[in-house]
């Protein structure tokens, strides 16, 4: 165990299918105390002058079904693409050769063995649009469809999963923070395998994002209009792990600075933030994650374990269709 919260999420809390944009639960923690609203109540507590920043990356239909020979059934998650018609992947099914010939729906293709991954070779040009999926966690067993998986912020291809705290926001909701006077501003990093990897420990994790560097970009003009709103004084919202991750990449002694290229950042307690975020919207995550790692980071283990005892004993709805939370400092 990385961290022992000492909370059992039962099964029936783990959220199937998304609720509606808008329409979950929101439990909001400010100086220790916690708190219990609904989603669309986001816009009383942010300010004329305050920035709220998004992931823009849009999730790929990276979740194939084929079938081998045989008949067997096999499922094909693609990780990165090599060459034209190559991919890495990982595959599930009875795969014990080295090398195997699997049929997705026309389209031929071979599954290559290697290093504890998979190499998928396609006959020709294959259409995600057409052939893929939306590339769910395993936890949820609805198939549900790839349009409920984007966040309305999504238009950037390049993620294996969702940014999910941002599904939470809907277009009407959005607009009642502009007209108040918030400012949203967009950054990209591509979700990619580190998210679907559960490690047990730290140095494992360590190695997982060394290996499996995430692109991001942070513009100028989304640097600098954070700066300026800090500078004032405002606050600074990070909607999701993975813009805190992009600001901490970017930023040092609480200035961010533009940026594009690759993160391997792994952040968990004790680390010490850079960038000007002083507050934070997430979902509930699971146990261990490198993503409830980060969060105890941001607002102490003790605190994190308190909001998820409460969750489950309020009902709360877990995980990336679940419910979400507001972290003030």
């Amino acid at each position: 165990m990385i961290i022992n919260l000492g909370v059992k999420i039962p099964k029936e809390l783990i959220a199937q299918e998304p609720i509606g944009r808008g329409k979950s639960r929101l439990m909001v923690i400010s100086e220790n105390k916690i708190y219990h609203k609904k989603f669309s109540e986001i816009v009383e507590f942010l300010e004329d002058g305050d920035v709220v920043v998004v992931n823009n990356s849009k999730v790929i239909p990276a979740r194939l079904f084929g079938r081998k020979k045989t008949g067997g059934k096999v499922e094909i998650l693609l990780i990165k693409k090599i060459e034209a018609n190559t991919w890495r992947c990982l595959a599930k099914g009875k795969l014990k050769r080295k090398e195997t010939m699997i049929k997705i729906n026309d389209i031929d293709a071979k599954l290559i063995r290697h290093d504890g991954e998979f190499i998928i070779k396609f006959e020709k040009e294959i259409d995600l649009n057409k052939y893929g999926k939306a590339p769910l966690p395993p936890y949820i067993k609805k198939d549900v469809p790839l349009e409920k998986y984007q966040t309305i912020f999504a238009k950037v291809n390049g993620s294996l999963a969702c940014p999910t705290a941002g599904l939470h926001f809907s277009k009407e909701i959005v607009q009642n923070l502009i007209k108040k006077g918030v400012k949203f501003v967009e950054i990209t990093l591509h979700v990619g395998l580190p998210t679907f990897k559960l490690a047990k420990s730290l140095e494992e994790y360590q190695k997982i994002f060394k290996e499996e560097a995430e692109y991001l970009r942070v513009t100028k003009e989304a640097a600098d209009i954070i700066n300026n709103a800090n500078k004032r004084g405002k606050r600074i919202l990070a909607v999701g792990t993975t813009s805190v991750k992009a600001l901490e990449t970017c930023s040092k002694d609480g200035k961010v600075y533009p940026y594009e290229g690759y993160s391997s950042l792994f952040i968990y307690p004790g680390y010490k933030f850079k960038s000007p975020i002083n507050s934070i919207l997430t979902n509930f995550h699971l146990p261990n994650s490198s993503n409830i790692l980060l969060v105890a980071a941001f607002a102490g283990i003790d605190l994190i374990k308190k909001a998820y005892e409460e969750a489950v004993k309020m009902r709360y709805r877990f995980y990336s269709f679940g419910d979400a939370m507001l972290i003030l400092k």
